[in-house]
């Protein structure tokens, strides 16, 4: 490791193998803490490379713990975290949603680390148990279309620096990193990223891996990593790049006070349920449908951005959505 940090220290980016080497030492334990904080500190100072950002997906997917699920068209939506909003769980409550709407979703997530409630940690409050028996996990997904994979317990090396990225409390390239290495590597997947670079880089790093999958990559352009309605949002698919607005999904702009998360686990389990019982304010239950229609559009290209939306508000309304996450919580 020092080798690579005077690499670093000098300006010299990483090669995609080389990336890859130093991220499979950092997972399997090879070294101490101290070196690992300087490496990730590096990455505070300048922007990660594509080259490197393959290469630490790569020692992710290789580490990661392998799951078994006998389909192969599920999605999975997810924002980069570090955008510093302090939202509700946005995203995860998107993909109860469109799992309600009928779609099978296999959602990757951890811990919020810039955040204060991460998906991880309000699913459990919500009485959600983690899991990486691809048995237990096929059934759920059989049953209601949905399953949640809890990121340590598939990515090693995510799980040895948690504790490093909790005492930093700010966003590192291990953000960046998460959206990209769902075990499942599902077949549609939507990225929320918190900076138009990002934005860009994950469209090259599609790019370079797509075969059979469909993507959409939106950052709103007011520093939000999903799509917050309180801005246009910048957005890119397999086909195109374009601006969404709003109105695309129906709606008016929104403040970005009505979409903070509160403080606690409790705080976040409560929105979570006022959203799936439909008591939840207007402004609560419109983002995530923006979001889940998204999802939705992903998987139905055809089909407009409004109409995508009526399916997902009607996933609320019916009470499918909720239906699916008490269903998940029984099994």
């Amino acid at each position: 490791m020092k080798a690579i940090l005077a690499h670093l220290f000098d300006h010299q980016p990483l090669s995609r193998e080389a990336a890859k080497d130093v991220l499979l030492g950092i997972g399997r334990a090879v070294y101490p803490a101290t070196q690992v904080s300087a490496f990730m500190t590096v990455y505070q100072m300048r922007a990660i490379t594509l080259a490197e950002l393959l290469g630490f997906r790569d020692a992710l997917l290789e580490l990661a713990v392998p799951v078994q699920l006998h389909r192969d068209d599920t999605l999975d939506i997810v924002g980069t975290g570090g955008d510093g909003k302090n939202t509700f769980n946005i995203s995860t409550l998107a993909a109860v949603v469109v799992a309600g709407a009928g779609y099978p979703v296999t959602k990757h997530g951890s811990y919020g680390v810039s955040s204060s409630v991460g998906s991880s940690d309000v699913l459990l409050a919500l009485g959600y148990q983690f899991t990486n028996d691809s048995d237990r996990l096929q059934r759920q997904l059989e049953q209601t279309n949905l399953c949640f994979l809890h990121a340590p317990l598939f990515h090693p090396a995510l799980k040895a620096v948690a504790p490093l990225r909790k005492e930093l409390g700010l966003k590192t390239f291990f953000n960046m990193l998460g959206p990209l290495v769902n075990p499942i590597q599902t077949r549609y997947q939507v990225f929320g990223t918190y900076s138009q670079s990002l934005w860009r880089l994950y469209h090259y790093v599609m790019q370079e891996s797509v075969g059979h999958r469909r993507y959409a990559i939106v950052y709103s352009l007011d520093g939000y990593d999903e799509l917050s309605l309180t801005s246009p949002a910048k957005l890119r698919t397999n086909e195109s790049e374009r601006m969404v607005f709003p109105a695309d999904f129906g709606q008016r702009p929104l403040l970005a006070s009505q979409l903070s998360g509160g403080d606690t686990a409790a705080d976040a389990k409560h929105i979570f349920e006022q959203v799936l019982n439909h008591t939840a304010t207007q402004a609560q239950q419109e983002v995530v449908v923006a979001n889940a229609a998204l999802a939705i559009h992903t998987i139905k290209p055809d089909h407009s951005l409004l109409d995508c939306a009526a399916e997902a508000r009607e996933s609320i309304q019916s009470g499918r959505a909720l239906h699916t996450f008490k269903s998940l919580l029984n099994l």
